[in-house]
């Protein structure tokens, strides 16, 4: 495993195949724009795809909030990602937050998101990137943008219909409004709600399972599950074939499959 990436508004801790990625930017509530965090991400992701003994990444935030999504002083001052004329405007959206989606919806190995507080804007979008979100129950999620006259810029419109359906996603962003963690479960946007306490043992828990599998096929899954919501039926059944003779070949597959047969013969 290389060294890892050097970064200067997050950490990450490495511990049997789980990385464990926390936003350090309390002091804005982990905001996503007038920060490092997005550099930051993408340069983990990278890493992460590079480095086939980590089998999940985990993203939380320290102190009271998961990420407030766009910094609103930067917007009140129009500057950063919100100076500048209109084309240099949408230059620093894809060159700055929108590296975000891409990094997330590219990375291999599975992603949870352990919401431990306010997830706004943005916040909600980038756990909405994630494959599993599990909650605090004093986690908060709002689809804002269109509270401040704005659109989700960063792709949430694109990622949230994925997680809650079109419907409730039409309702979450035409309205704004802020839901507490108890109905982000009810909806599917969380797959579990945890006491504060019991939030990162059981991500962690959860992800040690995921790495527990053969380290090859998980990543091969996320990547026929990220194919499937893309591809004809035909073609997608064509490639699964492909794979799937690769997965036969693997020498993980042969010790899994020898270890169920003996188990089922005691």
């Amino acid at each position: 495993m290389t060294d890892l990436p050097k970064l200067k508004d997050a950490t990450l801790e490495i511990d049997g195949g789980v990385a464990v990625f926390r936003f350090e930017r309390d002091d804005v509530r982990n905001a996503l724009t007038g920060t490092n965090l997005a550099k930051d991400i993408v340069a983990t992701c990278e890493w992460v795809n590079a480095n086939r003994d980590v089998a999940c990444l985990i993203l939380t935030g320290a102190g009271k909030s998961f990420s407030a999504g766009g910094n609103v002083y930067d917007m009140l001052e129009k500057k950063g990602t919100f100076g500048g004329t209109p084309m240099e405007i949408q230059q620093n959206y894809r060159s700055g937050i929108q590296t975000i989606s891409r990094a997330i919806y590219g990375l291999e190995t599975p992603s949870l998101a352990a919401v431990n507080g306010a997830a706004i804007g943005a916040g909600l979008d980038l756990a909405a990137m994630c494959d599993i979100r599990i909650a605090s129950q004093y986690a908060k999620f709002g689809e804002t943008f269109v509270n401040l006259g704005v659109v989700p810029g960063d792709g949430g419109a694109w990622f949230l219909p994925k997680v809650v359906g079109m419907q409730r996603a039409a309702e979450l962003t035409f309205s704004g409004r802020i839901i507490d963690a108890e109905e982000a479960e009810r909806i599917g946007l969380v797959l579990k709600v945890c006491e504060p306490e019991q939030l990162m043992p059981t991500c962690v828990d959860m992800a040690k399972g995921f790495a527990s599998k053969p380290r090859d096929a998980l990543r091969l899954a996320k990547r026929l599950l990220l194919m499937g919501e893309r591809t004809e039926l035909a073609d997608f059944l064509d490639h699964c074939a492909a794979i799937q003779s690769l997965c036969h070949t693997t020498p993980e597959h042969e010790a899994a499959v020898q270890a169920l047969v003996a188990q089922m013969k005691r």
